[in-house]
């Protein structure tokens, strides 16, 4: 990853871009998330919907997900005693509006719509509380479909046989898996159509799902591809899983590009006077290459390439500073917090003593870390291999995150 090639010539020194994200651009969409229920199964006097899961509230992983995609306006559906939970849950987050849901789920969507309908947007998702890992990506699948039916709903297929049981206890029988589906949400449709189906329904409100709603008004349903992120948190031991988390982890990260006549040489975030520069797909900074790298592996969660691939031409000339930024989202999203990194660059030159300041300043603000936290330390290797004959700069960099309260 390397050259800089927008703005090249700019006399900057550190890296202040907003951090461009790898998640796609969605087109303009409302949003509801029903979370009204009381979550008995898992125990508690808690709604499951306001305790912790992950570092935070359950409810807020898939609200911030929602709002980072551009939901607008985003109506939160809440029990009518709920709101003192709900406030202290979702503190701090903006373009939110908290609506009293109905006796049913149906009836909580319900009362969701009509709250958005002075606003009439072209198109609404409407989501569970109880799902909080929301992947960009279905949501995209989701949208696009509306432009061929008027509702879809992410689904993904059922791989272990399936029985039909009777009334005693005993099969019965057995079902075509071929056929069926595990449905999850979000759930998007055409708000002129869910809306109006809402109001057409007769009898007890007690449809599963919203697509069932729009089913029973004759309107078309697609299925896109769900994703096993989306479990549902249903359970008192689907709680357990950080509880079980290890208190810390350590993720390390080992980078190298090339130096190269003709090239910005950018290390920490940090524009460096120099003869030579970096080679690479983005903006080469083998620093924050190696940092990011570190705080993936810290979580599980690949490496740099992986998420920013050198073959898509949208991360040509990018600022690193965005994948690092992009690395720490994750960490946090995975319940962790960033305690400290080390890092050490190998080189014969540039000298990094003189920029060390501004780097440590540079990758403490990325990494949303007092400069305290942040060490940054510099070899040579007495002029053996490749660095030793300045051809390129090496960095490793050791990232430890820690169990969020």
């Amino acid at each position: 990853m390397g050259r800089r090639i927008v703005d090249c010539r700019k006399p900057v020194q550190t890296l202040s871009e907003t951090a461009m994200s790898a998640e796609p651009a969605l087109p303009p969409f409302a949003a509801i998330v029903v979370a009204a229920g009381k979550g008995l199964r898992v125990g508690g006097d808690t709604p499951k919907q306001f305790r912790n899961w992950r570092g935070k509230p359950l409810i807020r992983h898939s609200i911030e997900a929602l709002l980072a995609a551009g939901a607008e306006p985003l109506v939160v559906v809440i029990a009518a005693d709920a709101r003192g939970h709900a406030e202290q849950a979702l503190a701090g987050l903006e373009g939110l509006r908290f609506v009293t849901g109905g006796a049913t789920r149906q009836d909580s969507v319900r009362a969701g719509l009509e709250a958005l309908a002075p606003q009439a947007p072209g198109q609404v998702l409407i989501h569970d509380a109880a799902r909080p890992d929301l992947p960009r990506g279905v949501m995209a699948r989701l949208l696009a479909a509306l432009e061929q039916a008027p509702g879809a709903i992410p689904v993904l297929p059922v791989v272990d046989s399936i029985a039909l049981a009777d009334a005693a206890g005993f099969m019965a029988g057995k079902a075509d898996r071929d056929a069926l589906r595990r449905v999850q949400t979000p759930q998007a449709f055409r708000f002129a159509e869910i809306i109006a189906a809402q109001a057409a329904w007769q009898g007890v409100t007690d449809a599963g799902d919203d697509a069932q709603v729009l089913i029973a008004n004759a309107g078309a349903v697609a299925l896109v591809a769900g994703d096993e992120r989306l479990k549902k948190i249903t359970f008192a031991e689907d709680f357990g899983d950080m509880a079980a988390a290890p208190a810390f982890r350590i993720g390390q990260g080992f980078d190298v590009h090339r130096l190269v006549p003709g090239e910005e040489l950018w290390l920490g975030g940090v524009l460096i006077p120099h003869d030579k520069g970096l080679a690479g797909h983005s903006d080469a900074d083998v620093a924050l290459h190696a940092i990011t790298d570190a705080v993936l592996g810290a979580v599980g969660e690949g490496d740099i390439g992986t998420h920013f691939p050198p073959s898509d031409p949208q991360w040509r000339g990018a600022r690193s500073g965005q994948f690092l930024e992009h690395a720490v989202g994750l960490a946090r999203a995975a319940g962790y917090a960033i305690a400290n990194v080390d890092l050490t660059l190998i080189c014969e030159a540039p000298k990094i003593g003189p920029h060390r300041p501004a780097m440590r300043a540079e990758v403490a603000r990325l990494m949303g870390l007092g400069e305290e936290a942040v060490s940054i330390k510099a070899t040579t290797t007495e002029q053996l291999g490749f660095t030793g004959r300045g051809e390129g700069i090496a960095a490793q960099a050791i990232v430890l995150v820690t169990l969020a309260a």
